[in-house]
């Protein structure tokens, strides 16, 4: 995580709340809350960016990505996320997916920089 989190050209805070209580902290920008959920889309890597892309360009300087408790998110929760996103169908640890997040945002830096993406 920590070799993701050096090569972001965006800001980075990680939150991690408490399995009881706790609360995320209000945002200070227009922000986006995606959810990291079984049920959600699974994007390709290039569409993941496209989406971050059109939300940093009308003016959202502030994502949310966020993992479940064991039993996952509410329904209202997920009714009220901008983006529901997938990474298959499996349930994966919380160090695992959070590794997985930044990698991901780490990819979409790069190919919003232009940089030539491989799989294309």
């Amino acid at each position: 995580m920590a070799r993701y989190e050096k090569r972001l050209g965006w800001p980075l805070k990680l939150t991690e709340l408490p399995e009881v209580g706790g609360r995320i902290p209000d945002p200070q920008t227009p922000c986006r809350i995606v959810l990291l959920d079984e049920r959600g889309r699974n994007l390709t890597s290039e569409e993941l960016a496209a989406i971050l892309g059109d939300w940093r360009d009308s003016g959202i300087r502030e994502a949310r990505f966020v993992l479940g408790a064991a039993d996952g998110h509410s329904a209202s929760d997920r009714s009220e996320a901008d983006l529901l996103l997938a990474f298959g169908k499996a349930t994966w640890p919380h160090l695992l997916a959070r590794a997985m997040v930044l990698e991901q945002l780490y990819r979409a830096t790069t190919m919003l920089a232009g940089h030539p993406y491989h799989r294309s």
